[in-house]
């Protein structure tokens, strides 16, 4: 530290230690901003001192990481290379000039440092500090906190990003906003999914059912996403809305994969590919099933939306317990397609690789079970479209239910069970 005559003095031990959050030096803007955004949240030692500095009506202008770049644009001031607490980064910050500090944010490395960036790169800024500090962060790449005495924020630059450091109570405002509207869109888009498996057993998907679902995937996804970073900018004030936010969109990532790989053609374009086509789309295009299916490859023109597709069976076999997903492959890859799933026997999934009698079972009665549930809770919610053939749900002779389809059910046709009571999806018991 320095004494009153500004030398250099060891450093004392000040307050009890709190953990210090990194900034990785990211070439991904996103990534950087995100990263130094935890580490300016509420709990951590960095949050502390900027708060202090706002309380003391005092400005700030520190550069969080130091290179080659960095010193080169350095005059002046102290070489420290002390540890980082948020007391010594109150007390160097009422000196003119820049504070300098470690990626790790663990040592504060300059003090009283006139920076010197390139006055030829652009800045929107009007102030010396907010200008000086957005030039920095764009000449060198690192991040750069600026705080405004007389407007009393704190301003956060990112490269070309500038980003208001706003209150844990703002944030949490607009936090449980979304969170509610979180809550409406996972509430439509359990309803769309049970639909769509409801239908998926029957054989009556068409194209609007699947981007329905696929639509309602990516608005969970994206409002997520937006309270996911609410969660980072709240820091230790954040622990309940992460709590809430994982037992909503819990599992929702891999129902997306698992819906993709149901319905697009995998073996000419990535999953990835396909899901991120969906994630540029604007708010516009998202409510637009057509252009959803124009994404997944789909006919989505005209009457097209309405014409039919046959699920291979991903989602449903993801959802039996115990089944590896080596095993979901071969399934797929040796039945083609959910309806001949749901028509196999014992005898005909034990064909498969690695598929012995135990496992067959466990599978069939697996499946039988989902379907059973899938048509009722879709009978009970009123969301079936029943037709006079439709898939059968026929008791078996063990304690689980086995899917029998009806004589031309849906467009697959199956094998008659006439010994065995049916149960339409239109709920209706026949013999």
């Amino acid at each position: 530290m320095l004494n009153g005559s500004g030398m250099r003095v060891a450093a004392a031990d000040v307050g009890p230690r709190r953990y210090h959050a990194s900034v990785p030096h990211s070439h991904a803007p996103d990534d950087l901003l995100r990263s130094t955004l935890a580490a300016v949240a509420p709990g951590g030692e960095l949050r502390d001192g900027l708060e202090r500095i706002l309380r003391g009506r005092t400005g700030a202008l520190i550069v969080l990481g130091f290179d080659q770049t960095v010193e080169s644009i350095c005059s002046g001031g102290f070489v420290l290379d002390v540890e980082f607490s948020a007391t010594r980064l109150r007390e160097l910050a009422k000196m003119d000039g820049a504070v300098v500090v470690d990626a790790g944010i663990s040592r504060i490395l300059r003090a009283a440092v006139q920076l010197l960036p390139d006055v030829t790169i652009e800045t929107s800024e009007s102030g010396t500090r907010h200008r000086t500090a957005e030039r920095v962060a764009k000449q060198t790449g690192l991040p750069v906190v600026s705080v405004s005495a007389s407007m009393r924020i704190i301003a956060l630059y990112v490269g070309g990003q500038r980003h208001v450091i706003e209150d844990s109570t703002t944030i949490l405002s607009r936090a449980n906003q979304a969170l509610a509207t979180l809550e409406r869109y996972k509430s439509r888009l359990d309803e769309v999914s049970g639909t769509l498996s409801a239908l998926e057993i029957e054989d009556l998907v068409t194209v609007r059912d699947v981007s329905a679902v696929v639509q309602r995937l990516e608005m969970v996804r994206r409002i997520s996403e937006e309270i996911e970073g609410y969660v980072v900018e709240l820091g230790t004030d954040g622990r309940l809305l992460t709590l809430q936010l994982d037992e909503l969109v819990g599992g929702i990532g891999s129902d997306r994969a698992l819906i993709i790989r149901d319905y697009v053609d995998t073996s000419r374009r990535e999953v990835d590919s396909v899901l991120d086509e969906l994630a540029e789309l604007d708010s516009t295009e998202l409510l637009d099933n057509a252009r959803i299916a124009s994404v997944l490859g789909l006919p989505g023109g005209g009457d097209a939306l309405d014409a039919a597709a046959g699920p291979r069976g991903y989602r449903l076999l993801s959802k039996v317990p115990r089944l590896p997903g080596a095993i979901v492959d071969r399934l797929v890859a040796h039945f083609g397609g959910l309806q001949k799933l749901l028509a196999a026997g014992i005898e005909d999934l034990m064909a498969v690789d690695g598929v012995g009698e135990q496992r067959a079972r466990a599978v069939r009665e697996g499946l039988s079970r989902l379907a059973e549930s899938s048509i009722l809770d879709a009978v009970r919610l009123g969301h079936s479209r029943p037709k006079t053939a439709a898939g059968a749900l026929t008791p078996a002779t063990t304690s689980c239910a086995e899917y029998v389809p009806a004589p031309g059910a849906g467009r697959s046709g199956g094998q008659p069970a006439a010994d065995r009571t049916r149960f339409h999806a239109n709920g209706v018991v026949s013999a």
